[in-house]
């Protein structure tokens, strides 16, 4: 018997409309949820299975009942299937809704007047849903001539700016708690003890060499006095670990060796040495490097803390 969709396109259909069923109700993160859910896979496979035989038995049951007809049912069955899509009763009757058109053989009622050479006009109405459609756009300009002409809100330039400034923000966010992407301006200092000894370990397996394992200084500079040749704090520590030190001579750049976090750890570890006088420390070197960003105290009330503290 004849139906609308053959049976290997509804096969087809409904099978990846619950693929994309399960796709969506299922996280999967960054791969299809049948690659990562093996389950999946084995579901799918045995719906597809299900959904061919059905298609199979179906066929039977339609030639068996078909074999049982009388011929005269065969006969009226096969006029009715032969019948094509846009002969059909409910295909003509849904036509005559959307354009309420006149019958081919009942335009003579529609003739004007007109008459050009020996052309005439037809006073046809308007197709209904083009009414329609005509309509919806103008309430359609009419909301959007209020909303976005009158009321002020964000038209479509707008709304890509305050995404595109959003996203900054979010990266700007983001790269505060992601250690990958940690660089000078955003790297802080560490003073956790878990980091600290982080810390320790990765200056003991590459550091000591040239600092000592007290970082008293060898080749490199003693690391715990108050004197920096390329500045002391956090950021500039961290700077100098990823770019090296002072072109021909000094350390190493270490960013193709550690991570920003390893290296936030080990310059963190680096500034907790600071005064911890190592035995025969290297000669200092550098300037003093005072933080500019630190909070300033006032002379007058740091003489009244030291005056306070000497009478204790």
């Amino acid at each position: 018997m004849k139906k609308l969709i053959p049976a290997y396109l509804r096969v087809i259909l409904v099978f990846f409309a619950v693929l994309g069923a399960i796709e969506y109700l299922i996280d999967s993160e960054d791969r299809p949820a049948f690659i990562k859910f093996p389950m999946v896979s084995l579901f799918l496979f045995v719906f597809l299975f299900l959904l061919i035989a059905i298609e199979i038995t179906f066929k039977a049951v339609d030639t068996v009942t078909y074999q049982l007809l009388t011929d005269e049912q065969k006969s009226i069955l096969s006029e009715t299937s032969n019948v094509s899509f846009t002969e059909s009763s409910w295909y003509k009757d849904l036509m005559k809704k959307l354009t309420k058109s006149m019958p081919i053989e009942n335009e003579g009622q529609l003739l004007l007047d007109h008459d050009y050479d020996g052309i005439k006009e037809l006073d046809n109405n308007l197709p209904p849903w083009w009414v329609y459609s005509f309509y919806a756009c103008i309430v359609f300009a009419a909301v959007y001539l209020v909303r976005f002409e009158l009321m002020g809100s964000d038209n479509q330039e707008m709304e890509l700016k305050k995404e595109m400034a959003q996203a900054q923000i979010d990266i700007a966010e983001y790269k505060k708690t992601a250690p990958d992407l940690m660089d000078e301006k955003t790297v802080i200092l560490l003073t956790d003890a878990a980091d600290l000894a982080a810390g320790k370990v990765i200056f003991t397996t590459n550091c000591v060499a040239c600092h000592r394992a007290d970082a008293g200084g060898q080749i490199g500079p003693n690391l715990t006095d108050d004197k920096w040749i390329l500045g002391g704090g956090i950021k500039n520590i961290f700077h100098t670990l990823v770019n090296g030190g002072r072109d021909g001579k000094g350390m190493i750049a270490w960013k193709g060796t550690l991570k920003p976090k390893e290296m936030q750890e080990v310059a963190s570890y680096v500034l907790s040495l600071k005064g911890t006088n190592p035995k025969d420390p290297k000669p200092s070197e550098g300037e003093i490097w005072i933080d500019s960003t630190a909070p300033k105290v006032d002379a007058s009330v740091a003489e009244v803390s030291d005056s306070t503290s000497v009478k204790k």
